[in-house]
């Protein structure tokens, strides 16, 4: 793929990759050392929280943390009150109360190959302790996924992808995803949410949530990532919800050119960009090629050489970083949510390398999208 042409690095310093995934890989120090752009780096299992935690303590002022359970993990929790053995665990998930001879030889291979269940209370204890240690930590990656089939050999893997037909109950994900949630509005922090062929799901969602929390559920904001919405549903549901954000990646909504429509009817105050890129060292080009799209889109400028500093500049002459960076804290801002004032990123505001600024607060089937249907 080729990239477009970096900007320099005094425009690199006000770019955040809103979601990406660096710890998949090794990282070596020469790439965080090298990295000018500022990254939210997403834990999505089991034993990568520990590794996101590692990598923000290393480099506090280059890394916001994310820590949550991903909906391909979810089989792997239990959300009982008491857990049940691994056979009953997975066979409450995948199997019907009368399964045929088939399912039953695929759930012996399967099963096999799968580890024992999580208590839903060891997890959230786990997300909970990370979120407290890091003030400046979201919620993620977290959803709900309605394509995704349990591989064969089990998750994360090695060497090519073997799926079986299972796929995990929309109201087991459900449960573990609202109870990440209710961790996420007591802690007032903001999400980034994963759903895929599920809109409707995560519509009713976000009713019951605004329904059950009322006005805390406006104090912490929804990035909707590689968001994979029409331009008419998008519409819909921002007029609805003014504290969900939305980010679109190459790798995921270049895919297909209905993401141009989507960014065009976005208000330019919900976008933000990001890489959803499992190696650091590419972070930034593909967070880059997004940005350029959305300018290109929006007509909004590009900045590529110096900074603008200049408090008195009005927002119709803003470029699209400047705007980026003005969404991406107000998504990350402490109970702010759209409805609070907007700040104006100037002179007397902290560029994101600041250390005096603290925030308060995949594998891919390629069958399916990594985003909202």
């Amino acid at each position: 793929m080729t990239h477009q042409p970096l900007p320099s690095d005094e425009i690199l310093r006000h770019i955040v990759d809103a979601h990406c995934h660096p710890t998949d890989n090794e990282i070596p120090v020469s790439a965080m050392d090298d990295l000018k752009t500022h990254v939210c780096a997403m834990a999505s299992r089991k034993d990568d929280q520990v590794k996101v935690a590692n990598l923000a303590r290393q480099w506090p002022d280059k890394v916001t943390p994310c820590f949550g359970f991903h909906p391909w993990c979810s089989h792997h929790i239990s959300v009982l009150d008491a857990t049940p053995s691994k056979r009953d665990h997975y066979a409450s998930l995948f199997l019907s109360s009368d399964p045929s001879e088939q399912d039953i030889n695929v759930f012996e291979e399967v099963l096999k190959n799968l580890p024992e269940p999580t208590p839903l209370s060891t997890v959230i204890s786990s997300v909970r302790t990370n979120l407290v240690e890091f003030p400046n930590a979201l919620l993620g990656e977290v959803g709900i996924d309605r394509s995704f089939r349990i591989p064969y050999n089990s998750y994360p893997f090695a060497g090519a992808k073997k799926l079986s037909p299972f796929t995990v109950p929309a109201a087991h994900q459900l449960a573990l995803l609202e109870a990440q949630i209710a961790l996420a509005v007591e802690l007032r922090r903001s999400i980034s949410l994963h759903s895929v062929k599920a809109q409707q799901v995560t519509l009713d969602l976000l009713k019951r949530l605004k329904e059950k929390y009322k006005e805390d559920f406006g104090k912490i904001n929804i990035d909707l990532h590689s968001c994979g919405f029409s331009a008419e549903s998008w519409k819909e549901v921002e007029s609805k919800y003014p504290n969900l954000f939305l980010s679109l990646s190459v790798v995921i909504n270049g895919r297909s050119p209905s993401y141009e429509v989507l960014i065009r009817k976005c208000s330019p105050d919900r976008i933000l960009s990001e890489s959803d890129y499992n190696e650091i060292g590419n972070s930034t080009e593909y967070t880059w090629d997004m940005i350029c799209s959305v300018a290109r889109l929006k007509g909004w400028n590009i900045e590529t050489e110096s900074w603008n500093d200049d408090d008195g500049l009005e927002e119709k002459e803003w470029g699209v970083v400047r705007r980026l960076e003005r969404n991406w804290r107000r998504f990350v801002g402490p109970g702010l949510g759209l409805a609070s004032a907007t700040p104006r990123v100037g002179r007397r505001t902290r560029h994101l390398d600041d250390p005096a600024h603290k925030w308060n607060g995949e594998w891919v089937d390629e069958s399916s999208e990594s985003g909202v249907e």
